[in-house]
């Protein structure tokens, strides 16, 4: 059997994070490939940042976390959480904390899905780090699925002086194909060739068997997902508002709010079903926005253009869809934006279409480069 690596965040300690990781890992399986997950080294942040790193860095969430309005339970929820996630969590996907899997001789090296070409960004767990554009790999074949520069734009990779290098590497690869038009718009006008875009792993994998009939909660409730304090004092009171107008109790998953809500510590393949089981969701992430549409929820996502802002994969996302409608960038908007039903059936019908040419493009990894589905990115 070939063996497969997955370039990937799968040591990033979220639940998109590992669920795109672990989707990937799954259709790849299905394919007949045997799969392992490959490590990379954190390189040098190009943004000044305040963020610590290992330890330091767990600590300052951790005292971030107690600054938060919920309640002292759900804080201490949310500290468990991180700090057990590694243990509870990576032998899911087949890896272990402490041990890393560096540049392993392989038949297929697959870069992606997630940020892994976000190059200029603070977050000290990733950095500029060559290795997630394939610098310095064994695999005879290397190419790219659904790949993100997050937000970072062209403009930033040429303000950091790096625009050659990106462009040497991506060169390099045998196939490349991205998740979002801006990620798109790099490759293009880099290397004057333009990749196909393909959905996130977990719009791609049949997520069905992992939504059990029995509910995780008897009470009904909104479900909001997002990083921890990224929500806004206004649109936490509209969302407070938006909960009790309608009698529903406020769960968060993946990080802890300023919010009165019940925090939920639980496995990432137990997520799909408080998304499938919530009267509605209200997520500021790119794979909350994916899951409330794998589930067919009603939702409502808050596009930021500041900050580690999202509005180059979020907004791309809402608009292949045809979603546009359900984005939020004043929290005035809320009430009336997530209360709209959404027409899944056309959605599932364009997804089925784009999923058919996402299987198309893997599947040619096996084969000879042609056809429509492979992009090679050095020709």
């Amino acid at each position: 059997m070939e063996r497969a690596g997955i370039l990937s965040m799968q040591r990033i300690l979220n639940y998109g994070s590992f669920l795109q990781a672990y989707s990937l890992k799954m259709v790849l399986e299905e394919l007949g490939w045997e799969v392992e997950f490959v490590d990379y080294h954190p390189g040098k942040c190009l943004v000044e940042t305040s963020e610590k790193k290992g330890i330091q860095r767990r600590m300052q969430k951790a005292l971030e976390a107690l600054r938060y309005r919920a309640s002292f339970r759900d804080k201490l929820r949310f500290i468990r959480y991180k700090k057990t996630y590694a243990e509870q969590y990576f032998s899911l996907l087949g890896i272990e904390k402490n041990h890393m899997n560096y540049a392993p001789r392989l038949d297929l090296l697959v870069i992606g899905s997630d940020e892994v070409f976000n190059c200029v960004q603070n977050n000290t767990n990733v950095g500029y780090s060559r290795e997630l554009f394939g610098y310095g790999n064994r695999a005879s074949k290397t190419v790219a699925y659904a790949a993100s520069f997050g937000n970072t734009t062209l403009d930033k990779i040429e303000k950091y002086g790096i625009a050659e290098t990106v462009r040497d590497d991506l060169s390099r690869l045998d196939c490349i194909s991205v998740r979002d038009r801006n990620s798109q718009d790099i490759v293009r006008r880099l290397l004057g060739k333009e990749p196909p875009i393909y959905p996130d792993p977990v719009l791609l994998y049949d997520w069905g068997k992992y939504i059990p009939e029995r509910k995780p909660m008897n009470e009904k409730y909104l479900l909001v997902y997002g990083y921890s304090g990224r929500f806004s004092a206004e649109e936490c009171r509209c969302i407070t508002a938006f909960a009790g107008k309608h009698g529903l109790k406020i769960v968060s998953l993946g990080g802890i709010q300023n919010l009165r809500n019940t925090f939920m510590n639980c496995s990432p393949l137990e997520v799909p079903a408080w998304f499938a089981n919530a009267e509605y969701v209200i997520t500021d992430t790119f794979h909350g926005t994916v899951l409330s549409v794998v589930t067919h929820r009603r939702f409502a996502a808050f596009v930021r253009e500041h900050g580690y802002g999202n509005s180059e994969k979020l907004g791309s996302l809402l608009e292949m869809l045809g979603l546009e409608d359900r984005k939020v960038t004043a929290s005035a908007e809320l009430d009336e934006k997530i209360q709209d039903e959404i027409g899944y059936a056309e959605i599932d019908s364009l997804l089925a279409e784009w999923r058919g040419e996402a299987y198309g493009y893997l599947k040619n990894q096996t084969r000879q480069w042609s056809g429509q589905y492979a992009y090679n990115a050095s020709n």
